[in-house]
């Protein structure tokens, strides 16, 4: 995108207004990756102003390719991990992923207006996304929540466009068995 291009280049010459014009612009994105990869919503802003905090302290040899938003879902990638690894450490246990709503609105969204339902469908599409493997469970939220495209998807995990394609047809295959168990 030209735009991203432009903005870069303003931010390389100390133009503060850019800075606050791409974290605006990107912000959401991260945050929402981030919600979706460790357990508490306060870890999850930690995070995200982590990333832009590692990518500003890059910037000036940063060389943009196109795609500015899939170098920051690497950096999130990243610190998601390690973040989940330190709470692993201080828990000495498998941390569960949270049942927050505010994850599940892209699967499971009322459009009845039966709350009840809604609240219930929700709770399953959470519990089946436990379930998933890790290399079942990134793609799913790559493409579900952050409405990624597949080969975009594929570039960020570096794995080919089939094993993309292939594990979400998995990871629905899956989901389907779970939810409909329940």
């Amino acid at each position: 995108m030209a735009q991203d291009f432009l903005l870069i280049w303003r931010m390389k010459n100390g133009d503060e207004g850019a800075f606050d014009i791409f974290v605006r612009k990107y912000y959401p994105c991260i945050l929402r990756y981030c919600r979706y990869h460790v357990a508490k919503m306060d870890q999850a802003e930690d995070v995200t102003q982590e990333v832009f905090l590692k990518f500003f302290g890059a910037l000036p040899s940063y060389g943009y390719r196109g795609k500015t938003l899939n170098y920051l879902y690497t950096i999130a990638k990243n610190l998601c991990i390690d973040a989940v690894k330190q709470e692993k450490r201080y828990a000495m246990t498998e941390l569960p992923k949270s049942d927050d709503m505010y994850q599940l609105e892209a699967l499971a969204s009322n459009t009845n207006n039966d709350y009840e339902w809604a609240a219930e469908t929700r709770l399953d599409v959470a519990n089946a996304l436990k379930k998933l493997s890790c290399e079942l469970y990134e793609p799913v939220v790559l493409y579900y929540f952050q409405e990624l495209k597949v080969r975009e998807i594929a570039q960020l995990l570096n794995i080919s466009v089939p094993l993309v394609k292939y594990r979400l047809k998995r990871a629905r295959e899956i989901l389907r068995q779970y939810i409909c168990d329940i």
